[in-house]
C-alpha cells in the first residue's frame, strides 16, 4: 500500500470512529495499570500511524534531548519526557548536556533507596511508595519514571546495589509489583531496569556474561517477569552489558522472552548509550534509543540525535528496503500506546509534590526498613527522657546522601540528617558531634580525596568519645565514586576512609558504643565483637534523621529484615568464591560459575555461615513461631499449599515479625539450593498476644527450569517446608509430598 492510499485509509478511520486526530489534543480512554488495552485505542493508534510520514515515525524512536523524544506537532502528538528515578524525581537536566538546569521549582521528596524498601518485606508499603513517587513525577510533568530496578544482588561490590531489591528473586518480585501499580495509577509509566544481567558496574558497557539458562530463568528473570505479567509495567530499560556475545539492549531476549513469552506490550527504552547497532536495534526489540554517543556522560556533537542508530541510519535502511516499514510501525505503535496511557490520557491528574503525606510515607518506609543486626545488653533503644551526653561520631551523621550516586542523585527540598534527627528527639541530652573521618565530595567517575586533616579529625572524635555516656558511630559507605555509586564498583569490602581504625580507637576510650551503618551494601565487620550494637540504616532520603531517631529512641520498634546476605569474608560470597573470571571477569567476559546458588542459596547449600543471613533482623521484643502446619500432606501439581503458624509476642511491647516460608527438595535429580524463599508475611503482634498467619504457595511454583526441554519441570516426591524468621533461623521443618 502506498502512502497516498494509507492517508485515505487514515481519513476513513477518523470518520468511522469519530477520532479527532488533527486536533492539538489527543485523548485516551482510561487504561488501568494491568495492560488491558481498549480496542478503540488500538484503532486510534492504527489511524494515527497511517497519518505519519516515515520521517516522523523514525523521529519518535530516538531522543531529541537528554531526556525527551520528539512528538509530532502538526498532529498534536506530544513529546515524551522522562526522568531518572527510582528514589525520587531527578532535578531538571539541560537539553543537551549533563549540567543541571538550575530551576528553582524542581526540588522533590527523596524516598528511601530500594534496598530499604525491600528490607521492609511489606508490599503494602511498596504500593504507598509507588503512588507517592508517581504523584511527584506527574507534578513535574514526567511521562516515564526511570525505575524501579530489579537486578539481582550478586556481589556486595556492585556500586548500584542500593538501587535494587536484594538477592532473592521472589522477594524482588513481590515488592516490585505494587511499586509499579502505584506509579502507574498516576498515568506515569514506570520503567523497569536493567534488562538483563547488569549485576556490576565495572566494565558494564561491554562485559559479556556467560550464565546457564537455568540461572537466567530461576534467578535473574523472575522479578522482570513479575513486573511485566503481574505488574503490567509500561516500559522496560535495556542494559549495557552483553549476554552471549550480543548487547542486551537489542538482544533476541527482548522479542523472544519479554515481548512474546510474557506478552509485554509497552516500550523498550535503551539505557543512555547502550545501543550499538542499527539493524539489531531495529530487529531485536528496541523501541526508543536514548543517550547514544554520550555513554550517558558527555556532551553530544552537532546534530548528534540525527545520527543515532534509530535515526537517519534507520531511516535510510527502511528507504533502501533493507528493513521493512512495518518494523518502525510496530515501534511507533508501542510508543503511542505508552502515550495513551500517560500524556494522552484524559483522566490523568496533576500530581502532588513535597506534601506532608509524601514525607510521612518516606519516614514510614525508612523506619520500617531499618534492620537491627546486633543489640547486646539492650543498647537500643536509648531512652530520650534521660539526661546524658551522647557522642555522635562520623561523617555519615551529617552528610547529604541524596547527592552523588550517579543517575539516582536527587535535589531534595529537605534532607534531615541523622544528627539533626537526634537533636530534635533527644531534648534532654547533650549531643556532641565530631566528624572522625572525611571522604571528599561526590563526583561522578573520579575520586576527590578530602582536604581535611585525617589525624586531627580522628583525635577530635576520640576526645569527644572519652567524655560521653553513649557513643553512636555513624559510618558505612556513601555515594562517592567506587562506593555506592553508578559507573564503578567498590574496590574493598571493608569500611573506607579509615573508619575501622577509628572505631578501634573509639572503643579503647569508651566501650558503650553502637554503630549505625549508612550504606546500600554489606560490609566486612572485623570490629563486630567489640561493639554493643549495630543497626543497618540504608540511604533513607528526606526523612533519614527522623526515621533513625524514631528507631533509636524506641518510638518505632525495628522490623526490617536483610534483603541480602552479609558474608564474613568477600570470598564467602558465591560470585567471589570462583575467582576473577566469575567477578569481575577478564575485561571481555565473565562466567557466573555459582549458577543458581546466589546469596543465601550459596551459604545454605555450601554450609558457609554468613555474618548476617538473608531475612535476618532483630526487634525490641521477642517472638515465637509455633504450631506450624500445612493443610494437607500430599498435593497435586494444580494445588495450593497452605502453611499456617502462630506468631506469639512474648515481650513487653508491640512489634512486627516477618514469617518466612522456604521450600527445599533434598533428594532431587537436579542440583538445587538447600531451600528457596516461596512465601512471606509481615504481621503486627501486640505484646503477650498471638496471631495466626496463613501463607499460600502454588505447587507449580516449586518447578525448576529444565534446560533439556527449555521449559519448567515439576518433580514429584518429597519436599521440605521450612518456616522461620530468617534463612538461617528456622522454627519448624515439615515434609510434604507432590504426586
Amino acid at each position: 500500500m502506498n502512502r497516498k492510499n494509507s492517508l485515505k485509509l487514515g481519513v476513513l478511520l477518523v470518520a468511522l470512529f469519530g477520532v479527532l486526530i488533527l486536533n492539538t489534543n489527543i485523548y485516551a480512554q482510561e487504561i488501568v495499570s494491568k495492560n488491558i488495552i481498549n480496542q478503540d485505542v488500538e484503532l486510534k493508534i492504527d489511524s494515527i500511524i497511517s497519518l505519519l510520514t516515515l520521517e516522523e515515525k523514525v523521529a519518535m524512536c530516538h531522543a531529541q534531548s537528554k531526556f525527551s523524544t520528539a512528538g509530532v506537532g502538526r498532529l498534536g502528538i506530544p513529546e515524551v519526557w522522562m526522568s531518572d528515578g527510582p528514589h525520587g524525581v531527578r532535578g531538571e537536566i539541560n537539553w543537551d548536556n549533563w549540567g543541571y538546569a538550575k530551576w528553582t521549582n524542581d526540588s522533590i521528596t527523596a524516598f528511601p533507596a530500594l534496598t530499604c524498601l525491600a528490607a521492609t518485606f511489606n508490599p503494602k508499603l511498596s504500593k504507598k511508595y509507588g503512588v507517592s513517587i508517581g504523584e511527584e513525577a506527574l507534578y513535574r510533568e514526567k511521562d516515564v519514571l526511570l525505575g524501579p530496578g530489579v537486578n539481582i544482588y550478586r556481589t556486595p561490590l556492585n556500586g548500584r546495589n542500593f538501587e535494587y531489591m536484594g538477592e532473592d528473586p521472589f522477594l524482588a518480585s513481590k515488592m516490585v509489583i505494587p511499586y509499579i501499580h502505584g506509579v502507574q495509577e498516576n498515568g506515569v509509566a514506570a520503567c523497569l531496569k536493567h534488562y538483563v544481567l547488569n549485576n556490576q558496574e565495572q566494565w558494564r558497557d561491554h562485559i559479556n556474561v556467560k550464565v546457564s539458562d537455568r540461572a537466567l530463568y530461576e534467578i535473574y528473570l523472575p522479578a522482570f517477569k513479575a513486573a511485566v505479567v503481574e505488574g503490567g509495567v509500561w516500559s522496560v530499560m535495556g542494559a549495557y552489558n552483553q549476554f552471549r556475545g550480543q548487547h542486551t539492549t537489542h538482544h533476541k531476549l527482548l522479542n523472544k522472552i519479554l515481548k512474546t513469552d510474557w506478552g509485554f506490550d509497552g516500550v523498550v527504552i535503551s539505557d543512555w548509550g547502550s545501543t550499538h547497532d542499527t539493524k539489531e536495534a531495529a530487529l531485536y526489540g528496541l523501541d526508543m534509543e536514548m543517550g547514544t554517543g554520550t555513554d550517558g556522560l558527555t556532551s553530544t556533537s552537532l546534530n548528534a540525535y540525527d545520527n543515532y542508530y534509530l535515526a537517519d541510519p534507520f531511516l535510510q535502511m527502511i528507504k533502501k528496503g533493507e528493513i521493512e516499514e512495518s518494523i518502525v510501525d510496530e515501534k511507533v505503535r508501542r510508543i503511542l500506546r505508552l502515550m495513551f496511557r500517560t500524556n494522552m490520557n484524559k483522566n490523568r491528574g496533576f500530581g502532588k509534590i513535597n506534601n506532608d503525606e509524601h514525607l510521612e510515607v518516606a519516614r514510614e518506609i525508612a523506619a520500617e526498613g531499618i534492620v537491627l543486626l546486633k543489640n547486646e545488653n539492650s543498647f537500643f533503644p536509648i531512652d530520650p527522657s534521660k539526661k546524658m551526653t551522647i557522642a555522635v561520631i562520623g561523617e555519615n551523621a551529617t552528610r547529604k546522601m541524596t547527592l552523588g550516586g550517579g543517575s539516582s542523585e536527587l535535589k531534595a527540598k529537605n534532607e534531615i540528617s541523622p544528627l539533626k534527627g537526634l537533636q530534635d528527639r533527644y531534648k534532654n541530652a547533650t549531643i556532641v558531634h565530631a566528624l572522625g573521618y572525611a571522604s571528599g565530595p561526590p563526583v561522578y567517575g573520579r575520586v576527590i580525596p578530602s582536604e581535611l586533616d585525617a589525624e586531627a579529625l580522628k583525635n577530635e572524635a576520640i576526645e569527644v568519645a572519652k567524655n560521653a555516656d553513649v557513643v553512636l558511630f555513624f559510618g558505612g559507605l556513601n555515594k562517592n565514586y567506587q562506593q555506592d555509586c553508578e559507573g564503578g564498583d567498590r574496590i574493598d569490602y571493608g569500611l573506607p576512609f579509615g573508619q575501622e581504625e577509628l572505631l578501634d580507637e573509639l572503643i579503647e576510650v569508651n566501650k558503650n558504643i553502637g554503630v549505625v551503618l549508612v550504606s546500600g551494601n554489606a560490609v566486612a565487620m572485623p570490629w563486630l565483637s567489640k561493639v554493643n550494637a549495630v543497626m543497618q540504616g540504608w540511604y533513607l532520603g528526606s526523612e533519614a534523621g527522623n526515621a533513625l531517631a524514631d528507631v533509636i529512641s524506641g518510638d518505632v520498634n525495628p522490623s526490617g529484615k536483610l534483603p541480602f546476605s552479609f558474608p564474613v569474608h568477600l570470598t564467602d560470597n558465591s560470585a567471589h568464591h570462583f575467582g576473577e573470571i566469575s567477578y569481575p571477569g577478564n575485561g571481555e567476559y565473565q562466567e557466573y560459575k555459582e549458577d543458581i546458588l546466589v546469596g543465601y542459596r550459596w551459604h545454605d547449600t555450601q554450609k558457609i555461615k554468613p555474618l548476617f543471613a538473608f531475612g535476618y533482623g532483630l526487634s525490641y521484643t521477642n517472638f515465637n513461631i509455633d504450631n506450624v502446619s500445612t493443610d494437607k500432606k500430599t498435593y497435586t501439581s494444580s494445588d495450593i499449599i497452605k502453611v499456617t503458624c502462630d506468631v506469639s509476642n512474648i515481650g513487653v511491647i508491640t512489634g512486627s515479625e516477618v514469617v518466612q516460608v522456604y521450600v527445599g527438595k533434598s533428594k532431587s535429580k537436579v542440583k538445587r539450593a538447600a531451600k528457596e524463599l516461596k512465601g512471606f508475611e509481615k504481621i503486627v503482634v501486640k505484646n503477650n498476644s498471638t496471631e495466626t498467619v496463613e501463607i499460600s504457595i502454588a505447587v507449580e511454583d516449586l518447578a525448576y527450569y529444565n534446560e533439556t526441554i527449555s521449559d519448567w519441570s515439576l518433580e514429584k516426591g518429597t519436599y521440605e517446608i521450612y518456616v522461620g524468621n530468617a534463612s538461617n533461623n528456622i522454627s519448624k521443618k515439615l515434609k510434604i509430598r507432590i504426586k
